[in-house]
Protein backbone atom coordinates (compact mmCIF):
# COMPACT_ATOMS: atom_id res chain seq x y z
CA UNK A 1 0.00 0.00 0.00
CA UNK A 2 1.51 3.41 -1.33
CA UNK A 3 1.60 5.89 1.67
CA UNK A 4 -0.37 9.36 0.89
CA UNK A 5 0.24 12.78 1.67
CA UNK A 6 -1.42 14.30 4.95
CA UNK A 7 -0.86 18.22 5.47
CA UNK A 8 -1.16 19.24 9.19
CA UNK A 9 -1.49 23.29 9.14
CA UNK A 10 -1.33 25.21 12.78
CA UNK A 11 0.47 28.09 14.37
CA UNK A 12 1.55 26.32 17.28
CA UNK A 13 4.67 23.81 16.72
CA UNK A 14 3.28 21.95 19.99
CA UNK A 15 0.33 21.27 18.60
CA UNK A 16 1.38 19.74 15.09
CA UNK A 17 3.84 17.69 16.92
CA UNK A 18 0.93 15.95 19.08
CA UNK A 19 -0.81 15.59 15.58
CA UNK A 20 1.82 13.83 14.53
CA UNK A 21 2.66 11.43 17.07
CA UNK A 22 -0.82 10.50 16.86
CA UNK A 23 -0.87 9.51 13.65
CA UNK A 24 2.31 7.80 12.60
CA UNK A 25 1.28 5.02 13.21
CA UNK A 26 -0.99 5.16 10.34
CA UNK A 27 2.13 5.24 7.97
CA UNK A 28 1.55 8.08 6.10
CA UNK A 29 3.42 11.06 4.71
CA UNK A 30 2.75 13.76 7.44
CA UNK A 31 3.18 17.20 6.10
CA UNK A 32 3.47 20.42 8.58
CA UNK A 33 2.79 23.75 7.96
CA UNK A 34 2.19 26.57 10.38
CA UNK A 35 0.55 29.04 8.19
CA UNK A 36 -1.97 29.40 5.80
CA UNK A 37 1.16 30.56 3.24
CA UNK A 38 3.09 27.62 3.99
CA UNK A 39 0.06 25.41 3.72
CA UNK A 40 -0.17 26.66 0.06
CA UNK A 41 3.29 26.38 -1.16
CA UNK A 42 2.52 22.69 0.13
CA UNK A 43 -0.36 22.19 -2.02
CA UNK A 44 1.25 23.16 -4.97
CA UNK A 45 4.04 21.69 -5.16
CA UNK A 46 2.56 18.06 -3.22
CA UNK A 47 -0.37 15.97 -4.27
CA UNK A 48 -2.58 16.21 -0.62
CA UNK A 49 -4.68 13.94 0.04
CA UNK A 50 -5.93 14.71 3.18
CA UNK A 51 -5.78 18.13 5.16
CA UNK A 52 -6.13 19.18 9.03
CA UNK A 53 -6.76 22.54 9.46
CA UNK A 54 -6.81 24.85 12.86
CA UNK A 55 -9.76 26.83 12.85
CA UNK A 56 -8.04 29.83 14.91
CA UNK A 57 -4.60 31.21 13.33
CA UNK A 58 -3.38 34.80 13.57
CA UNK A 59 -2.91 35.33 10.15
CA UNK A 60 -5.35 33.89 8.42
CA UNK A 61 -7.92 31.71 10.04
CA UNK A 62 -9.34 28.50 9.10
CA UNK A 63 -12.11 29.16 7.38
CA UNK A 64 -10.56 31.51 5.02
CA UNK A 65 -7.42 29.23 4.40
CA UNK A 66 -10.32 26.77 3.44
CA UNK A 67 -11.90 28.68 1.10
CA UNK A 68 -8.79 29.32 -0.97
CA UNK A 69 -7.91 25.99 -1.07
CA UNK A 70 -11.23 24.59 -2.02
CA UNK A 71 -10.82 27.57 -5.36
CA UNK A 72 -8.19 25.57 -6.72
CA UNK A 73 -9.33 22.92 -9.00
CA UNK A 74 -7.16 20.19 -7.78
CA UNK A 75 -8.50 19.84 -4.42
CA UNK A 76 -12.32 21.06 -4.76
CA UNK A 77 -13.11 17.58 -3.84
CA UNK A 78 -9.82 17.07 -1.52
CA UNK A 79 -10.85 15.80 2.84
CA UNK A 80 -10.30 18.80 4.73
CA UNK A 81 -10.79 17.95 8.66
CA UNK A 82 -11.08 21.29 10.82
CA UNK A 83 -9.79 21.06 14.00
CA UNK A 84 -10.78 23.40 16.96
CA UNK A 85 -11.27 24.04 20.56
CA UNK A 86 -13.35 26.72 20.27
CA UNK A 87 -16.28 27.92 18.11
CA UNK A 88 -17.53 24.49 18.06
CA UNK A 89 -21.50 26.15 18.18
CA UNK A 90 -23.67 24.89 15.20
CA UNK A 91 -23.82 28.42 12.94
CA UNK A 92 -19.28 27.98 13.51
CA UNK A 93 -19.87 24.34 11.95
CA UNK A 94 -22.07 25.20 9.16
CA UNK A 95 -19.78 28.20 8.26
CA UNK A 96 -16.47 25.65 8.54
CA UNK A 97 -18.83 23.07 6.14
CA UNK A 98 -19.72 25.95 3.55
CA UNK A 99 -15.97 27.03 3.40
CA UNK A 100 -15.60 23.72 2.31
CA UNK A 101 -14.90 21.40 5.33
CA UNK A 102 -15.83 17.64 5.52
CA UNK A 103 -15.40 16.97 9.36
CA UNK A 104 -14.51 18.28 13.04
CA UNK A 105 -12.52 16.97 15.79
CA UNK A 106 -12.58 19.14 18.96
CA UNK A 107 -9.67 19.48 21.35
CA UNK A 108 -8.71 17.96 23.24
CA UNK A 109 -8.58 15.03 20.38
CA UNK A 110 -9.12 11.91 21.22
CA UNK A 111 -6.30 10.13 19.31
CA UNK A 112 -8.21 7.08 18.45
CA UNK A 113 -10.82 9.36 16.95
CA UNK A 114 -8.38 11.40 14.97
CA UNK A 115 -6.64 8.20 13.49
CA UNK A 116 -10.04 6.51 12.57
CA UNK A 117 -10.94 10.14 10.91
CA UNK A 118 -7.80 10.79 8.95
CA UNK A 119 -7.25 6.81 8.01
CA UNK A 120 -11.07 6.80 6.88
CA UNK A 121 -10.26 9.78 4.22
CA UNK A 122 -6.82 8.43 3.20
CA UNK A 123 -7.84 5.15 2.26
CA UNK A 124 -10.69 6.65 0.38
CA UNK A 125 -8.17 9.15 -1.54
CA UNK A 126 -6.46 6.06 -2.41
CA UNK A 127 -9.39 4.14 -3.57
CA UNK A 128 -10.79 7.18 -5.40
CA UNK A 129 -7.67 7.10 -7.04
CA UNK A 130 -7.57 3.56 -7.94
CA UNK A 131 -10.63 4.06 -9.14
CA UNK A 132 -9.61 6.74 -11.56
CA UNK A 133 -6.70 4.31 -12.81
CA UNK A 134 -9.11 1.69 -13.64
CA UNK A 135 -11.35 4.27 -15.15
CA UNK A 136 -8.59 5.38 -17.01
CA UNK A 137 -7.30 2.19 -17.85
CA UNK A 138 -10.75 1.14 -18.72
CA UNK A 139 -11.20 4.02 -21.28
CA UNK A 140 -7.89 3.60 -23.04
CA UNK A 141 -8.76 -0.34 -23.66
CA UNK A 142 -12.27 0.90 -24.36
CA UNK A 143 -10.57 3.37 -27.07
CA UNK A 144 -8.00 0.52 -28.02
CA UNK A 145 -11.08 -2.23 -28.69
CA UNK A 146 -12.87 0.63 -30.83
CA UNK A 147 -9.86 1.53 -32.16
CA UNK A 148 -9.21 -2.49 -33.10
CA UNK A 149 -12.90 -2.63 -33.54
CA UNK A 150 -13.05 0.71 -36.28
CA UNK A 151 -9.91 -1.41 -37.99
CA UNK A 152 -11.30 -4.67 -37.78
CA UNK A 153 -14.45 -2.90 -39.62
CA UNK A 154 -12.23 -1.55 -42.39
CA UNK A 155 -10.59 -4.65 -43.39
CA UNK A 156 -14.28 -6.40 -43.48
CA UNK A 157 -15.35 -3.32 -45.36
CA UNK A 158 -12.34 -3.35 -47.93
CA UNK A 159 -12.57 -7.09 -47.74
CA UNK A 160 -16.25 -7.08 -49.16
CA UNK A 161 -15.30 -4.27 -50.84
CA UNK A 162 -12.92 -6.39 -52.75
CA UNK A 163 -15.29 -9.74 -52.72
CA UNK A 164 -17.67 -7.46 -54.14
CA UNK A 165 -15.32 -6.33 -56.88
CA UNK A 166 -13.94 -9.45 -57.39
CA UNK A 167 -17.51 -11.19 -57.90
CA UNK A 168 -18.36 -8.50 -59.97
CA UNK A 169 -15.62 -8.88 -62.50
CA UNK A 170 -15.37 -12.85 -62.34
CA UNK A 171 -19.39 -12.58 -63.33
CA UNK A 172 -18.25 -10.04 -66.15
CA UNK A 173 -15.94 -12.55 -67.14
CA UNK A 174 -18.30 -15.61 -66.51
CA UNK A 175 -20.93 -13.30 -68.75
CA UNK A 176 -17.84 -12.60 -71.71
CA UNK A 177 -17.50 -16.12 -71.51
CA UNK A 178 -20.46 -17.27 -72.37
CA UNK A 179 -21.25 -14.84 -74.71
CA UNK A 180 -18.02 -15.68 -76.68
CA UNK A 181 -19.30 -19.37 -76.51
CA UNK A 182 -22.91 -18.70 -77.57
CA UNK A 183 -21.23 -16.35 -80.40
CA UNK A 184 -18.71 -19.83 -81.27
CA UNK A 185 -21.74 -21.82 -81.00
CA UNK A 186 -24.31 -19.54 -83.25
CA UNK A 187 -21.25 -19.20 -85.83
CA UNK A 188 -20.67 -23.28 -86.00
CA UNK A 189 -24.05 -23.87 -86.53
CA UNK A 190 -24.48 -20.97 -88.95
CA UNK A 191 -21.52 -22.28 -90.32
CA UNK A 192 -22.88 -25.79 -90.61
CA UNK A 193 -26.33 -25.14 -92.02
CA UNK A 194 -24.48 -22.74 -94.36
CA UNK A 195 -21.79 -25.45 -95.53
CA UNK A 196 -24.81 -27.73 -95.99
CA UNK A 197 -26.91 -25.06 -98.19
CA UNK A 198 -23.71 -24.19 -99.84
CA UNK A 199 -22.89 -27.82 -100.87
CA UNK A 200 -27.03 -28.43 -102.06
CA UNK A 201 -27.15 -25.01 -104.13
CA UNK A 202 -23.95 -25.35 -105.57
CA UNK A 203 -24.88 -28.76 -106.84
CA UNK A 204 -28.28 -27.01 -108.28
CA UNK A 205 -25.55 -24.50 -109.67
CA UNK A 206 -23.59 -27.25 -111.19
CA UNK A 207 -26.91 -28.70 -113.34
CA UNK A 208 -27.61 -24.93 -114.65
CA UNK A 209 -24.27 -24.11 -115.53
CA UNK A 210 -23.41 -27.17 -117.23
CA UNK A 211 -26.49 -27.19 -118.73
CA UNK A 212 -26.80 -23.83 -120.22
CA UNK A 213 -23.98 -23.86 -121.13
CA UNK A 214 -24.12 -26.75 -123.31
CA UNK A 215 -27.66 -25.02 -124.14
CA UNK A 216 -25.66 -22.01 -126.04
CA UNK A 217 -23.83 -24.16 -127.74
CA UNK A 218 -26.46 -25.79 -129.47
CA UNK A 219 -28.90 -22.51 -130.08
CA UNK A 220 -28.91 -21.46 -133.46
CA UNK A 221 -27.91 -17.74 -134.49
CA UNK A 222 -30.94 -15.84 -132.36
CA UNK A 223 -29.06 -12.66 -131.29
CA UNK A 224 -32.39 -12.67 -128.45
CA UNK A 225 -32.18 -16.05 -127.52
CA UNK A 226 -28.49 -16.02 -127.03
CA UNK A 227 -29.18 -12.98 -124.37
CA UNK A 228 -31.04 -14.69 -122.24
CA UNK A 229 -29.25 -17.85 -121.65
CA UNK A 230 -26.36 -15.68 -121.58
CA UNK A 231 -28.42 -13.65 -118.46
CA UNK A 232 -29.15 -17.21 -116.81
CA UNK A 233 -25.55 -18.00 -117.04
CA UNK A 234 -24.14 -14.83 -115.54
CA UNK A 235 -27.09 -15.02 -112.66
CA UNK A 236 -26.07 -18.90 -111.94
CA UNK A 237 -22.33 -17.25 -111.96
CA UNK A 238 -23.57 -15.00 -109.71
CA UNK A 239 -25.09 -17.25 -107.48
CA UNK A 240 -21.90 -19.15 -107.14
CA UNK A 241 -19.86 -16.18 -106.13
CA UNK A 242 -22.23 -16.10 -103.17
CA UNK A 243 -22.00 -19.68 -102.33
CA UNK A 244 -18.55 -18.98 -102.10
CA UNK A 245 -18.77 -15.77 -99.81
CA UNK A 246 -20.24 -18.00 -97.29
CA UNK A 247 -18.34 -21.04 -97.93
CA UNK A 248 -15.70 -18.34 -96.60
CA UNK A 249 -17.43 -17.07 -93.39
CA UNK A 250 -18.64 -21.02 -92.89
CA UNK A 251 -14.77 -21.48 -93.25
CA UNK A 252 -14.91 -24.51 -95.40
CA UNK A 253 -13.43 -22.79 -98.77
CA UNK A 254 -10.67 -24.69 -100.42
CA UNK A 255 -7.66 -22.84 -99.52
CA UNK A 256 -3.92 -22.96 -100.95
CA UNK A 257 -1.99 -21.50 -97.84
CA UNK A 258 1.08 -20.38 -99.51
CA UNK A 259 3.81 -17.81 -98.51
CA UNK A 260 2.77 -14.60 -99.63
CA UNK A 261 5.52 -10.93 -99.94
CA UNK A 262 2.16 -8.37 -98.82
CA UNK A 263 3.93 -5.49 -100.60
CA UNK A 264 4.07 -7.18 -103.57
CA UNK A 265 0.72 -8.47 -103.82
CA UNK A 266 -0.68 -5.06 -102.84
CA UNK A 267 1.38 -3.52 -105.52
CA UNK A 268 -0.21 -6.23 -107.93
CA UNK A 269 -3.68 -5.21 -107.21
CA UNK A 270 -3.66 -1.71 -106.20
CA UNK A 271 -4.76 -0.50 -109.74
CA UNK A 272 -8.15 -2.59 -109.71
CA UNK A 273 -8.38 -1.64 -105.70
CA UNK A 274 -8.15 1.97 -107.55
CA UNK A 275 -11.03 0.85 -109.96
CA UNK A 276 -13.48 -0.19 -107.26
CA UNK A 277 -13.05 2.96 -105.14
CA UNK A 278 -15.44 5.99 -105.79
CA UNK A 279 -14.43 9.33 -107.11
CA UNK A 280 -12.96 11.87 -104.97
CA UNK A 281 -11.10 8.71 -102.74
CA UNK A 282 -7.42 8.78 -101.92
CA UNK A 283 -5.47 5.55 -100.41
CA UNK A 284 -1.87 5.38 -98.63
CA UNK A 285 -0.12 2.83 -97.98
CA UNK A 286 2.06 1.84 -95.03
CA UNK A 287 4.21 -1.27 -95.85
CA UNK A 288 7.43 -2.06 -95.04
CA UNK A 289 9.39 -3.31 -97.69
CA UNK A 290 11.11 -5.99 -95.15
CA UNK A 291 7.83 -7.36 -93.69
CA UNK A 292 8.04 -11.08 -93.63
CA UNK A 293 6.52 -13.52 -96.07
CA UNK A 294 2.72 -14.26 -94.69
CA UNK A 295 1.16 -17.54 -94.34
CA UNK A 296 -1.88 -17.61 -96.85
CA UNK A 297 -3.95 -18.01 -99.68
CA UNK A 298 -3.30 -15.50 -102.15
CA UNK A 299 -6.30 -15.21 -104.05
CA UNK A 300 -8.75 -15.30 -101.31
CA UNK A 301 -6.45 -12.18 -99.80
CA UNK A 302 -6.46 -10.46 -102.57
CA UNK A 303 -10.63 -10.75 -102.42
CA UNK A 304 -10.72 -10.01 -99.06
CA UNK A 305 -8.66 -6.79 -99.66
CA UNK A 306 -10.95 -5.98 -102.28
CA UNK A 307 -14.21 -6.37 -100.28
CA UNK A 308 -12.29 -4.04 -97.09
CA UNK A 309 -11.98 -1.48 -99.78
CA UNK A 310 -15.23 -1.78 -101.21
CA UNK A 311 -16.73 -1.08 -97.76
CA UNK A 312 -14.59 1.52 -97.02
CA UNK A 313 -15.50 3.24 -100.10
CA UNK A 314 -19.23 2.74 -99.28
CA UNK A 315 -18.75 4.70 -96.20
CA UNK A 316 -17.13 7.68 -97.11
CA UNK A 317 -19.52 9.45 -98.91
CA UNK A 318 -18.33 12.71 -101.02
CA UNK A 319 -14.92 11.29 -100.62
CA UNK A 320 -12.45 10.74 -98.35
CA UNK A 321 -8.89 8.76 -97.66
CA UNK A 322 -8.49 4.91 -97.32
CA UNK A 323 -5.15 3.87 -95.35
CA UNK A 324 -3.50 0.45 -95.52
CA UNK A 325 -0.68 -0.70 -93.28
CA UNK A 326 1.02 -3.96 -92.13
CA UNK A 327 3.38 -4.31 -89.68
CA UNK A 328 4.71 -7.60 -87.57
CA UNK A 329 3.10 -6.19 -84.21
CA UNK A 330 3.93 -9.30 -81.60
CA UNK A 331 3.81 -7.30 -78.64
CA UNK A 332 0.41 -6.66 -78.77
CA UNK A 333 -0.87 -9.38 -79.80
CA UNK A 334 -4.47 -10.49 -79.12
CA UNK A 335 -5.21 -12.99 -75.82
CA UNK A 336 -7.24 -14.82 -78.33
CA UNK A 337 -4.40 -15.34 -80.80
CA UNK A 338 -2.12 -18.38 -80.20
CA UNK A 339 1.57 -17.44 -79.56
CA UNK A 340 3.58 -16.90 -82.62
CA UNK A 341 4.46 -14.20 -85.39
CA UNK A 342 1.92 -12.31 -86.99
CA UNK A 343 1.38 -9.78 -89.49
CA UNK A 344 -1.39 -7.27 -88.49
CA UNK A 345 -2.92 -5.78 -91.98
CA UNK A 346 -4.85 -2.87 -91.23
CA UNK A 347 -7.62 -0.91 -93.64
CA UNK A 348 -8.82 2.40 -92.42
CA UNK A 349 -10.54 4.98 -93.22
CA UNK A 350 -12.13 8.39 -92.23
CA UNK A 351 -15.87 7.79 -93.50
CA UNK A 352 -19.14 7.76 -91.55
CA UNK A 353 -18.20 4.74 -88.94
CA UNK A 354 -20.41 2.71 -86.31
CA UNK A 355 -21.82 2.94 -82.96
CA UNK A 356 -21.20 0.33 -80.94
CA UNK A 357 -24.53 -2.05 -81.67
CA UNK A 358 -23.68 -1.96 -85.36
CA UNK A 359 -20.00 -2.35 -85.06
CA UNK A 360 -20.90 -5.80 -82.87
CA UNK A 361 -22.97 -6.80 -85.81
CA UNK A 362 -21.01 -5.90 -88.71
CA UNK A 363 -18.88 -9.16 -89.23
CA UNK A 364 -22.40 -11.37 -89.28
CA UNK A 365 -23.51 -12.76 -92.37
CA UNK A 366 -26.20 -10.75 -94.44
CA UNK A 367 -26.23 -8.06 -91.88
CA UNK A 368 -25.58 -4.76 -94.05
CA UNK A 369 -26.37 -1.51 -93.19
CA UNK A 370 -25.86 -0.28 -97.07
CA UNK A 371 -29.27 0.60 -99.51
CA UNK A 372 -31.23 -1.89 -101.37
CA UNK A 373 -29.26 -4.15 -103.96
CA UNK A 374 -25.82 -2.88 -102.92
CA UNK A 375 -24.68 -5.28 -100.47
CA UNK A 376 -24.99 -8.87 -99.88
CA UNK A 377 -23.59 -8.38 -96.29
CA UNK A 378 -21.03 -11.22 -96.42
CA UNK A 379 -17.95 -9.26 -97.39
CA UNK A 380 -16.81 -8.64 -93.87
CA UNK A 381 -17.72 -11.93 -93.21
CA UNK A 382 -15.90 -13.34 -95.39
CA UNK A 383 -12.97 -11.78 -94.50
CA UNK A 384 -13.57 -13.10 -91.23
CA UNK A 385 -13.61 -16.73 -92.59
CA UNK A 386 -10.97 -16.10 -94.29
CA UNK A 387 -8.88 -14.85 -91.37
CA UNK A 388 -9.96 -18.05 -89.06
CA UNK A 389 -9.40 -20.65 -91.35
CA UNK A 390 -5.80 -18.87 -91.88
CA UNK A 391 -5.13 -19.42 -88.38
CA UNK A 392 -5.27 -15.56 -87.51
CA UNK A 393 -8.93 -13.28 -86.58
CA UNK A 394 -10.12 -9.94 -87.10
CA UNK A 395 -10.70 -7.05 -85.69
CA UNK A 396 -13.02 -4.09 -85.79
CA UNK A 397 -13.30 -1.04 -84.55
CA UNK A 398 -15.06 1.68 -85.13
CA UNK A 399 -16.38 5.40 -83.92
CA UNK A 400 -19.10 7.07 -85.61
CA UNK A 401 -18.66 10.31 -87.02
CA UNK A 402 -14.78 9.77 -87.57
CA UNK A 403 -14.64 6.45 -89.46
CA UNK A 404 -13.65 2.72 -89.29
CA UNK A 405 -10.26 0.43 -88.87
CA UNK A 406 -10.30 -2.92 -89.66
CA UNK A 407 -7.19 -5.21 -88.86
CA UNK A 408 -6.51 -8.39 -89.63
CA UNK A 409 -4.37 -10.72 -88.13
CA UNK A 410 -2.48 -13.70 -90.11
CA UNK A 411 0.52 -16.03 -89.29
CA UNK A 412 4.03 -15.37 -90.71
CA UNK A 413 5.43 -17.72 -93.02
CA UNK A 414 8.44 -19.58 -90.77
CA UNK A 415 11.34 -20.89 -92.97
CA UNK A 416 8.79 -20.37 -96.38
CA UNK A 417 10.43 -18.21 -99.16
CA UNK A 418 7.75 -15.91 -100.42
CA UNK A 419 5.87 -17.45 -103.85
CA UNK A 420 5.62 -15.07 -106.84
CA UNK A 421 1.97 -14.91 -108.19
CA UNK A 422 1.36 -17.56 -110.96
CA UNK A 423 0.26 -15.48 -113.88
CA UNK A 424 -3.85 -17.08 -115.38
CA UNK A 425 -2.49 -17.36 -118.59
CA UNK A 426 0.27 -20.35 -117.59
CA UNK A 427 -2.01 -21.74 -115.51
CA UNK A 428 -4.82 -21.98 -118.35
CA UNK A 429 -1.42 -23.40 -120.20
CA UNK A 430 -2.61 -27.12 -119.43
CA UNK A 431 -3.29 -28.69 -122.95
CA UNK A 432 -6.94 -29.91 -122.95
CA UNK A 433 -6.93 -33.45 -123.60
CA UNK A 434 -8.78 -34.42 -126.95
CA UNK A 435 -8.85 -38.14 -127.64
CA UNK A 436 -11.92 -39.90 -126.44
CA UNK A 437 -11.86 -41.24 -122.60
CA UNK A 438 -13.91 -44.35 -121.16
CA UNK A 439 -14.44 -41.61 -117.67
CA UNK A 440 -16.62 -43.47 -114.57
CA UNK A 441 -18.80 -40.36 -113.38
CA UNK A 442 -19.85 -40.82 -109.33
CA UNK A 443 -22.32 -38.52 -107.84
CA UNK A 444 -25.55 -39.45 -105.74
CA UNK A 445 -27.41 -36.39 -107.05
CA UNK A 446 -28.65 -37.09 -110.34
CA UNK A 447 -28.97 -33.59 -111.83
CA UNK A 448 -25.17 -32.93 -111.35
CA UNK A 449 -24.11 -36.35 -112.94
CA UNK A 450 -26.31 -35.92 -115.71
CA UNK A 451 -24.75 -33.15 -116.30
CA UNK A 452 -21.56 -33.57 -115.98
CA UNK A 453 -21.90 -36.64 -118.26
CA UNK A 454 -23.21 -34.08 -120.40
CA UNK A 455 -20.59 -31.58 -120.52
CA UNK A 456 -18.14 -35.10 -120.44
CA UNK A 457 -19.94 -36.20 -123.84
CA UNK A 458 -19.98 -32.94 -126.07
CA UNK A 459 -16.39 -32.91 -125.18
CA UNK A 460 -16.69 -36.55 -127.24
CA UNK A 461 -15.46 -38.86 -124.22
CA UNK A 462 -17.35 -42.26 -123.25
CA UNK A 463 -19.01 -41.73 -119.57
CA UNK A 464 -20.66 -43.94 -117.35
CA UNK A 465 -22.81 -43.19 -114.08
CA UNK A 466 -22.67 -44.11 -110.73
CA UNK A 467 -25.24 -43.44 -107.79
CA UNK A 468 -22.31 -43.94 -104.87
CA UNK A 469 -19.48 -45.15 -104.55
CA UNK A 470 -20.55 -48.04 -103.38
CA UNK A 471 -22.15 -49.01 -107.05
CA UNK A 472 -18.84 -47.28 -108.64
CA UNK A 473 -16.89 -50.18 -106.55
CA UNK A 474 -19.04 -52.68 -107.76
CA UNK A 475 -19.18 -51.60 -111.56
CA UNK A 476 -15.47 -51.36 -111.23
CA UNK A 477 -15.32 -55.02 -109.71
CA UNK A 478 -17.17 -55.83 -112.83
CA UNK A 479 -13.94 -55.75 -114.93
CA UNK A 480 -15.63 -52.52 -116.76
CA UNK A 481 -11.92 -50.44 -118.18
CA UNK A 482 -12.16 -46.84 -117.06
CA UNK A 483 -9.26 -43.98 -118.03
CA UNK A 484 -10.69 -41.58 -115.76
CA UNK A 485 -13.04 -41.21 -112.54
CA UNK A 486 -14.67 -38.02 -111.39
CA UNK A 487 -16.37 -39.09 -108.56
CA UNK A 488 -18.66 -36.05 -105.55
CA UNK A 489 -16.97 -35.81 -101.93
CA UNK A 490 -20.32 -36.11 -99.95
CA UNK A 491 -21.87 -38.85 -100.79
CA UNK A 492 -23.69 -41.26 -98.20
CA UNK A 493 -22.50 -44.55 -96.77
CA UNK A 494 -18.49 -43.46 -98.47
CA UNK A 495 -17.30 -40.36 -99.39
CA UNK A 496 -15.33 -39.57 -102.57
CA UNK A 497 -11.87 -39.29 -100.68
CA UNK A 498 -12.95 -42.71 -99.22
CA UNK A 499 -13.43 -44.18 -102.87
CA UNK A 500 -10.26 -42.82 -104.04
CA UNK A 501 -8.46 -44.78 -101.41
CA UNK A 502 -10.06 -47.81 -102.64
CA UNK A 503 -9.04 -46.88 -106.03
CA UNK A 504 -4.94 -46.23 -105.51
CA UNK A 505 -4.91 -49.01 -103.80
CA UNK A 506 -7.01 -51.91 -106.07
CA UNK A 507 -6.62 -49.86 -109.25
CA UNK A 508 -2.87 -48.43 -109.22
CA UNK A 509 -2.95 -45.74 -111.86
CA UNK A 510 -6.23 -45.22 -112.26
CA UNK A 511 -6.56 -41.43 -112.07
CA UNK A 512 -9.40 -39.89 -109.97
CA UNK A 513 -10.61 -36.17 -110.04
CA UNK A 514 -12.71 -35.15 -106.51
CA UNK A 515 -15.54 -32.68 -106.99
CA UNK A 516 -16.79 -30.77 -103.88
CA UNK A 517 -19.70 -28.05 -103.08
CA UNK A 518 -17.42 -27.35 -100.14
CA UNK A 519 -13.71 -27.94 -98.64
CA UNK A 520 -14.63 -30.89 -95.86
CA UNK A 521 -11.41 -32.68 -97.47
CA UNK A 522 -9.19 -34.63 -95.67
CA UNK A 523 -5.24 -34.09 -95.87
CA UNK A 524 -2.96 -36.95 -95.78
CA UNK A 525 -0.26 -38.01 -98.30
CA UNK A 526 -2.46 -40.78 -99.87
CA UNK A 527 -4.46 -38.30 -100.90
CA UNK A 528 -1.73 -35.32 -102.18
CA UNK A 529 -2.43 -36.24 -106.00
CA UNK A 530 -5.73 -36.14 -105.99
CA UNK A 531 -7.23 -33.59 -108.60
CA UNK A 532 -10.00 -31.38 -107.53
CA UNK A 533 -12.70 -29.65 -109.18
CA UNK A 534 -14.57 -27.10 -106.75
CA UNK A 535 -18.63 -26.71 -107.88
CA UNK A 536 -19.68 -25.45 -109.89
CA UNK A 537 -17.25 -26.17 -112.49
CA UNK A 538 -17.56 -25.03 -116.46
CA UNK A 539 -17.04 -26.91 -119.09
CA UNK A 540 -13.54 -25.63 -119.83
CA UNK A 541 -12.63 -26.24 -116.13
CA UNK A 542 -13.47 -29.39 -116.70
CA UNK A 543 -11.51 -30.15 -119.72
CA UNK A 544 -8.52 -28.71 -118.15
CA UNK A 545 -8.43 -31.17 -115.16
CA UNK A 546 -9.45 -34.32 -116.88
CA UNK A 547 -6.41 -32.97 -119.53
CA UNK A 548 -4.17 -32.86 -116.47
CA UNK A 549 -5.43 -35.95 -114.81
CA UNK A 550 -4.32 -37.83 -117.84
CA UNK A 551 -1.41 -35.88 -118.57
CA UNK A 552 -0.34 -36.54 -114.60
CA UNK A 553 -0.94 -39.82 -114.45
CA UNK A 554 1.00 -40.71 -118.20
CA UNK A 555 3.97 -38.98 -116.69
CA UNK A 556 3.78 -41.13 -113.52
CA UNK A 557 3.46 -44.49 -115.48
Amino acid sequence: MNPVNILLVDDQPAKLLSYEVVLQDLGENLIKAQSGREALEHLLRSEIAVILVDVCMPEQDGFELVSMIREHPRYQNTAIIFVSAVMMAEPDRLRGYAAGAVDYVSVPIVPEVLRAKVRVFADLYRKTRELERLNADLENRVRERTAELESSSNQLRQLNEELEQRINQRTLEREAALAQLFEAQKLDTIGQLTGGVAHDVNNLLMAVLGSLNLLKKRLPGDDKSEGLVENAIQAAERGAALTQRLLAFARRQELKPQAVDFLDLFQNIEDLLARALGPGIDTRRQIPATLPPLLVDRNQLELALLNLFVNASDAMIGGGTIVVSAEENGSSRPDTLPAGRYIRISVSDNGEGMDEATAARAAEPFFTTKGQGKGTGLGLSMVQGLAAQSGGILNLSSIKGEGTSVSLWLPIAENIAAAAPVPESVAHNIPAFHQALRILVVDDDFLVRMGTSAMLEDLGHVTVEASSAAGALEILGSGQQFDLIITDQAMPGMTGAELARLIFSSYQGLPVILASGYAELPEDEELARLLRLTKPFTQEQLQLTVGRAIAEGATAA
